[in-house]
């Protein structure tokens, strides 16, 4: 609404801190300030209920070590972070790192013979969940970690937008692999070095 109606933008930080009442000192026309207000409003609200929702859910949770371990992760908070902690359960099942990234869909299904492809394997293999929670760690972090925001845009640079993000879903599904079988915290050197 401010770029559309007023010609300058906000960043989204600036947005975040906006109050319902800060909608009248934005907008000369009463109904745009209406309109802004209930914006404004809802988005409050809706804050509200998340906290509430993960308040609720990390109380009915048993937390584990893994768990403070995950939030290491740049682009991993409380969902997402719980969302991997329930899916993985044992990450001992996994005998290798490209089991693991493959069960989190963050691979190709391809077969691949001599250098050609030969077919593809079942896309919906492994846990759409985990592949869910991977891909919003992967655009979290690349807009927050400065280390990993450089990988993506040197990926981005070169391959499709989903094919870089998909890419760095990949490298911080195989860095928890590593982190779970370890009980090391992140570091983000050895992953996006």
């Amino acid at each position: 609404m401010v770029n559309r109606n007023l010609g300058f933008k906000m960043s989204n930080n600036e947005i975040k801190k906006l109050k319902p009442e800060d909608a009248q000192e934005l907008f000369d026309c009463s109904n745009l300030a209406f309109m802004a207000h209930n914006s404004i409003a809802a988005k409050e609200f809706l804050k509200k209920i998340i906290l509430d929702i993960e308040k609720k859910v990390k109380s009915q949770v048993k937390v584990r070590e893994e768990f403070l371990k995950l939030l290491t992760i740049p682009g991993i908070g409380n969902i997402l972070g719980l969302t991997i902690m329930l899916e993985v359960g044992d990450i001992g099942r996994f005998p290798q790192v490209s089991d693991y990234s493959s069960y989190c869909r963050c691979v190709e299904s391809k077969r691949v013979s001599n250098g050609k492809k030969k077919g593809e394997n079942n896309k919906k293999n492994g846990n759409k969940y985990l592949a869910w929670a991977f891909m919003e760690a992967a655009h979290h972090a690349a807009i927050w970690s400065p280390e990993i925001k450089r990988f993506y845009q040197k990926r981005k640079a070169r391959k499709h937008i989903l094919v870089a993000r998909k890419t760095v879903a990949n490298k911080l599904a195989k860095a928890c692999y590593h982190m779970l079988m370890r009980q090391e915290p992140f570091d983000v050197t050895r992953a996006f070095g």
